[in-house]
C-alpha cells in the first residue's frame, strides 16, 4: 500500500503552514463546523461538511484534508475518525480562532468580511 493510499492522522498544521498547504494547492480545507458557525465566516478556500454529517466518502483523496473547526477540538476528531478510514488528514491546531488571530482572512458566502462565530 502506497503512502497516497494509507489513511494517515498527520501532523497538526497552525495557521500559517496550513495556509501555505492551501497555496500550494497541497492540501484541502474541510471547514466541521455548524451551518451557522460556517456562515459567520470562514477561510475563502474552506469546504464545509459539517461533523454531523461527516463522512469518509465525503471527503477528497487527491490531497491531504486538513479538517477546522472553532478550536481545533471537533476537527481533532474529525482528523481521528477521517484517519481511521483511510484519509490523510491534518487537525489545524487552534481552529478558525487561531486562523482569524494570525490574520489569515475570514469571509461570508458573499465575500464579505466575516467573523469566528
Amino acid at each position: 500500500m502506497t503512502e497516497a493510499s494509507r489513511g494517515t492522522r498527520l501532523p497538526d498544521v497552525d495557521p500559517g503552514q496550513a495556509a501555505e498547504l492551501l497555496e500550494r494547492g497541497e492540501a484541502v480545507l474541510l471547514d466541521v463546523r455548524e451551518p451557522q458557525e460556517w456562515a459567520a465566516g470562514h477561510a475563502p478556500q474552506a469546504e464545509h461538511l459539517p461533523l454531523g454529517l461527516l463522512t469518509p466518502e465525503a471527503v477528497p483523496r487527491d490531497r491531504p484534508v486538513v479538517a477546522v473547526c472553532r478550536s481545533g477540538n471537533r476537527s481533532g476528531k474529525a482528523a481521528d475518525a477521517l484517519a481511521a478510514a483511510g484519509v490523510r488528514v491534518h487537525n489545524l491546531t487552534g481552529g478558525m480562532q487561531a486562523w482569524a488571530q494570525a490574520g489569515l482572512p475570514v469571509v461570508t458566502d458573499d465575500g464579505k468580511p466575516g467573523a469566528v462565530a
